[in-house]
C-alpha cells in the first residue's frame, strides 16, 4: 500500500457491492404490476407473466450479454406486455420499479454507510458504474433509498450505454465525466471478471470486494484471484483501513 497515492475519486459496483438483494421473486413482481393491468386479453394469471418473463429473459437479455451488450428494461418490457396483450397503466419507470422493488428488495451492505461518510469527510469524491439492464433512474432512485446520504457524483447503468463492464470504455466513460486520470480513480466491485479486470483494463487500480453474503446470481468460488496489484477486502472497514494509511 506504500507505494500507491489516496485517490481523488473512489467508484463503486453496484449489485452485492454497495446492496444486496433478496432472491428474485418474479411471481410477486407479476402481481404487483398486474394490479394496474387495464386489459388483459388472455386473463393471464401472475404465475404465467412470471414464467413468460424468465423464459424471454434467458433467451433475450443473457444473449446479448455474452457479447458485452446491454438491452434496457424499458424495451424488455413493451415485448413482454405488449406481445402478452396487457396493458398496464403506469409509465415504463413506474413498472421496473415495481417490479424490481417487488421482487427484490434490497438492503445496504454491511458497514457500506459508514465508509461512504468517511470518503466524503476526506473529501474523496464518488460515484458508481453498474451492469443492469434497469434503467438509470431507476437504479438511482434505489440507491438513494437505500444509501440517502452518499454524495455520489454520477451513477452509470450499462442499460443507457450499449456496453457493460469489463469493456474500458464504460470505465474511460466514468472518467471523463469525472475529468480525473485513472491513476487517480479506485474502483470496487465484487466481480473479478468484470469489476477487478474491467478497472484495471483502464488503468484503475482495482479494489476486490468478497462478501460472505449469499448472492442469488453468483455461484460461490466460482471466481479466480487476481494475478495482478489489487486490494482484496472482505469488510468495508478495510477499505477505511487501508486509506487511513495513505
Amino acid at each position: 500500500m506504500s507505494e500507491l497515492i489516496c485517490p481523488k475519486m473512489v467508484i463503486f459496483d453496484y449489485g452485492h457491492t454497495l446492496v444486496y438483494e433478496e432472491n428474485w421473486n418474479g411471481e410477486k413482481a407479476a402481481a404487483a404490476i398486474l394490479e394496474h393491468a387495464s386489459a388483459n386479453k388472455d386473463n393471464l394469471s401472475a404465475g404465467q407473466v412470471a414464467a413468460f418473463n424468465d423464459t424471454l429473459y434467458f433467451e433475450t437479455m443473457r444473449m446479448g450479454r455474452k457479447f458485452g451488450l446491454e438491452a434496457h428494461e424499458h424495451q424488455f418490457h413493451n415485448l413482454i406486455y405488449e406481445y402478452l396483450q396487457i396493458k398496464i397503466d403506469l409509465t415504463p419507470l413506474q413498472i421496473e420499479e415495481l417490479q424490481w422493488d417487488n421482487a427484490a428488495p434490497a438492503h445496504a451492505m454491511p458497514h457500506i454507510k459508514e465508509t461512504l461518510a468517511y470518503l466524503r469527510r476526506r473529501g474523496i469524491r464518488t460515484a458508481v458504474i453498474s451492469n443492469i439492464s434497469f434503467s438509470g433512474g431507476a437504479l438511482k432512485n434505489r440507491i438513494n433509498s437505500v444509501l440517502p446520504d452518499n454524495n455520489f457524483e454520477f451513477i452509470i447503468a450499462s442499460s443507457e450505454y450499449v456496453v457493460r463492464k469489463p469493456n474500458k470504455l464504460i470505465f474511460e466513460l466514468a472518467l471523463r465525466k469525472a475529468g480525473l486520470d485513472a491513476r487517480d480513480v479506485w474502483f470496487c466491485g465484487d466481480s473479478v471478471d468484470y469489476d477487478i479486470i474491467g478497472a484495471k483494463s483502464a488503468g484503475i487500480y482495482p479494489v476486490w470486494y468478497e462478501s460472505d453474503i449469499d448472492c442469488w446470481y453468483v455461484e460461490r468460488g466460482d471466481q479466480i484471484k487476481p494475478d495482478f496489484e489489487h486490494l482484496h477486502i472482505t469488510d468495508w472497514r478495510e477499505l477505511i483501513d487501508a486509506l487511513s494509511q495513505l
